[in-house]
């Protein structure tokens, strides 16, 4: 009884610890994307004074500044700054095959996953946007305890091997983003962006594999197991299997492109060889550029 109590007790110090540590991670990830001055201003609806710039055809004599133009021979129109928030959702797979890694030298493919979604939460955040999970648990807010909390759920672990996108309580025109290797059936991925597009949302799709998926190095008697352990195959030729895997591999690949591009989406494929930095200045850029 002793022992159980003890292993729970070091589990749960192992599970409190996470989250911080990912947050601290994410945190200095977010701040090597510099954002600029004029990163997320723009000209819109608010109350505060953004620039000034000359009439243009089509501009209203209403909008004009005219204690401005009194200085010069040009008419120029006071522009307000961008306020209003839109909604940002987030899905990142907790399924047992993300807590992969060919290498103790590389991060699981969790690890990268969380760490780019919650950078990519903080600096949406520091922006002004609400951001939250898509389903019920998490809805759409601002401010650092909702970055806590963000940085709390993605560290949970789920239990199947494979988890399906979450794309209930999708908040109309709303930008979302999905996180996952996508190695699962590809069916409920379809259902889930199909059902966004209607609702007209936009966003990003983010396949992370490990280096080994994609070049599959492995020869002789090879015994492949689910990381969940409830799948397990083995063969004595692993190399006869290279030239299916890739063109299956491939194959996936080109189905999450059209996908996108059917509902207006982006898609990026990430290596966690790679640079998480460069993963999320794209995906910042392809979320910015999605704004409606």
């Amino acid at each position: 009884m002793t022992d159980t109590v003890a292993q729970l007790r070091s589990r749960a110090q192992d599970e409190a610890s996470r989250f911080p540590a990912l947050l601290a991670r994410a945190e200095h990830l977010a701040g090597t994307v510099l954002l600029g001055e004029h990163g997320r201003r723009r000209a819109g609806l608010g109350d505060d004074f953004w620039q000034y710039r000359p009439l243009r055809a089509g501009d209203s004599y209403r909008q004009i500044d005219w204690r401005r133009s009194a200085k010069g021979d040009d008419r120029f129109v006071r522009e307000r700054e961008w306020q209003v928030a839109q909604s940002v959702q987030l899905w990142v797979d907790p399924g047992a095959s993300m807590r992969f890694s060919s290498s103790k030298n590389l991060p699981t493919k969790a690890d990268r996953a969380r760490l780019i979604a919650l950078a990519t939460a903080i600096l949406l955040i520091r922006g002004g946007e609400r951001v939250g999970l898509t389903g019920w648990r998490l809805p759409p807010r601002r401010g650092d305890i909702q970055t806590l909390r963000l940085a709390e759920m993605f560290s949970e672990d789920g239990e199947a091997d494979y988890a399906e996108p979450e794309a209930r309580g999708m908040l109309p025109h709303a930008r979302a983003m999905f996180v996952s290797d996508f190695l699962a059936d590809i069916g409920p991925v379809e259902a889930a962006l199909t059902k966004a597009a209607d609702r007209g949302v936009r966003g990003v799709i983010v396949q992370v594999l490990d280096p080994s998926e994609e070049s599959f190095p492995f020869d002789g008697r090879t015994i492949f197991q689910s990381v969940g352990g409830t799948l397990a195959h083995e063969t004595l030729k692993a190399a006869d299997l290279r030239k299916r895997y890739l063109a299956r591999l491939a194959e996936r690949k080109a189905r999450l492109r059209a996908l996108t591009e059917t509902t207006g989406w982006q898609y990026l494929c990430h290596h966690t060889s790679d640079s998480a930095q460069v993963a999320l200045l794209w995906i910042f850029r392809a979320l910015e550029g999605g704004r409606t």
